[in-house]
């Protein structure tokens, strides 16, 4: 099982990273499948617009809703959420290198939105990146059992965690015979 996260301080620095990480791997011709953030500010009183670009295919779903001006509740918009994780659960059966998921959030410390894909893909020995915020690490790292590795919040560190989770991939297939 290779399950990793990584944490920013920074708001939205995340969200920068793992879609900086995604380009670049897609840019080289890496198979991968997932989500990642892309905020938009909006007016003064309101906040950012939030839509999920998925992967490979680019669509962009928004997956914020407009509360209006000084709102404060949760403006996530769980049907949008769930159609993108219908598309990305389509998308493992091609083989993807890599399954990037944004954010482990609320949704998903509740057992819902990327959760299960999450699961699915460890199950079908998928390398898994996710984004945790500090609100739900404690809740994600039950989830995960112990088992998720913290990563280093840079480009190179997401990087070397890849190449070698492929690189023990590649082994373990040579060794099995298959």
């Amino acid at each position: 099982m290779h399950l990793a996260y990584v944490t920013t301080s920074d708001r939205g620095a995340t969200d920068l990273l793992l879609s900086a990480f995604a380009d670049g791997l897609l840019k080289a011709g890496t198979p991968l499948t997932g989500v990642v953030q892309t905020n938009t500010e909006c007016a003064d009183g309101y906040k950012c617009d939030m839509d999920l670009q998925v992967i490979p295919t680019g669509e962009t779903i928004r997956i914020s809703q407009s509360l209006g001006k000084n709102a404060r509740g949760c403006r996530l918009d769980p049907a949008e959420l769930e159609r993108a994780v219908g598309l990305v659960t389509r998308s493992l059966d091609n083989a993807p290198q890599l399954l990037i998921i944004n954010k482990f959030g609320k949704h998903e410390a509740d057992g819902r939105g990327f959760r299960p894909i999450i699961a699915e893909a460890l199950e079908r020995d998928i390398p898994v990146l996710v984004g945790v915020n500090r609100l739900n690490i404690e809740r994600f790292q039950d989830f995960a059992g112990g088992m998720a590795l913290a990563l280093d919040p840079d480009i190179q560190g997401l990087t070397d965690w890849l190449d070698k989770v492929s690189q023990t991939g590649a082994q373990h297939i040579a060794s099995s015979g298959g």
